[in-house]
């Protein structure tokens, strides 16, 4: 229990740390202290122990975004394939074989694949595609 907790504090910290770097202003602020920080070594002569203390911070500053944006990519995808799931269970014309498609292995991601270009290549061979009219809603104005 205590682990789960633990691990939930950390994935709320990655995601306020992905919140607070992604937005515009923090961008700015990054870009500004990086010319200011080129400007002062070239005024100071560029000394060699402050470009490896450089070099270093970035280094471990980009580890740990790589590390952040993974966690948040991952996130995001699961909680849209959950939304893409339901939907296909709620459709009552969907294959409910292609829920958790995603951990199919790839031989059957290839045939599905082959399989619905072989289906919509038929449609238009056949010229059955399906049109679909919108009716104005009669209380819009024109």
């Amino acid at each position: 229990m205590e682990d789960s907790a633990i691990k939930q504090r950390i994935s709320h910290l990655v995601h306020a740390v992905s919140d607070f770097t992604s937005r515009a202003g923090v961008s700015a602020t990054v870009f500004v202290l990086l010319l200011c920080f080129g400007i002062t070594l070239s005024i100071m002569g560029f000394p060699g122990n402050w470009e490896v203390g450089f070099a270093t911070v970035v280094s471990l500053i980009t580890l740990l975004m790589l590390f952040v944006i993974q966690h948040t990519q991952s996130r995001h995808q699961k909680v849209l394939q959950l939304k893409l799931d339901e939907l296909i269970r709620a459709s009552p014309n969907a294959d409910d074989l292609l829920v958790h498609i995603e951990a199919a292995p790839d031989n059957e991601l290839i045939e599905r694949e082959q399989g619905q270009v072989a289906h919509h290549e038929s449609l238009r061979e056949s010229d059955e595609l399906e049109v679909i009219e919108f009716k104005k809603n009669p209380n819009e104005m024109s």
